[in-house]
């Protein structure tokens, strides 16, 4: 729709006091490439995709999220990506289990809905931050649909984020799951077994011979960008 989004910046407050640098990008309503119906462009405006980093304690930040952000907002939707506590310039300390992040998640989320004129949210988490984005989902109710990129389901990583499991397999919220076939944490079989028991609508969009690390990449942006704004158009 755009080619360059507007970028913002603010600080969103948890319940718990913390205080997170948050940045928010729009689309560019001077450069539009090309027309859309009216309403298509009304649809865009109530939803925003709140991405969610990869695990704090491993050098995981907004920054990552960034190139799925600005592709997102150049097809037309706000995008919110924000620093977890303890990473950048946001207060507090990470969690080593990431239960104090999903206070995080969820106030960023009902921050979004009261100040930018949205009433529809896509949460998305990627590797660790898809643990923790699950463990929301159902914390509000402006949250209607969840995208998980490398859900680290194996059993290493079950050590660590085992908890937060059930919370996104028992939500009725409609639910797509994105892994490389490759990922080093979570095998393809792992994924079904674990699917198998979840609640509601479930997809899941394999990518061939790609492992974590290298799904998170820059060079795979792009693809993310179309398989969430593809998962919005369905819901």
């Amino acid at each position: 729709m755009s080619s360059n989004p507007t970028i913002d910046s603010c600080t969103v407050e948890t319940s718990d006091g913390i205080k997170l640098h948050t940045t928010i990008f729009k689309s560019n309503p001077y450069k539009e490439e090309e027309e859309e119906e009216e309403e298509e462009i009304s649809k865009k405006n109530s939803w925003i995709v709140v991405l969610v980093h990869p695990y704090s304690i491993l050098g995981g930040c907004q920054g990552l999220l960034r190139g799925v952000a600005s592709g997102l907002a150049r097809k037309g939707y706000k995008a919110l990506t924000f620093d977890m506590r303890g990473v950048g310039t946001s207060k507090g300390k990470p969690s080593i289990t990431g239960f104090q992040e999903t206070k995080d998640v969820v106030a960023v989320c009902k921050w979004a809905c009261q100040n930018l004129s949205v009433n529809k949210i896509l949460l998305v988490g990627s590797s660790a931050g898809a643990p923790i984005a699950g463990s929301a989902v159902d914390q509000v109710e402006q949250i209607a649909g969840y995208v998980s990129i490398g859900y680290p389901f194996g059993l290493l990583a079950s050590v660590l984020f085992g908890r937060h499991h059930k919370n996104i397999l028992k939500s009725p919220k409609p639910k797509l799951f994105i892994m490389g076939t490759e990922d080093g944490f979570t095998s393809v079989k792992q994924l079904k077994n674990k699917l198998k028991s979840a609640a509601g609508r479930v997809e899941t969009h394999l990518i061939e011979g790609i492992g974590h690390f290298g799904l998170e990449g820059p060079a795979y942006d792009s693809q993310m960008v179309i398989f969430i704004a593809e998962f919005i158009n369905s819901l």
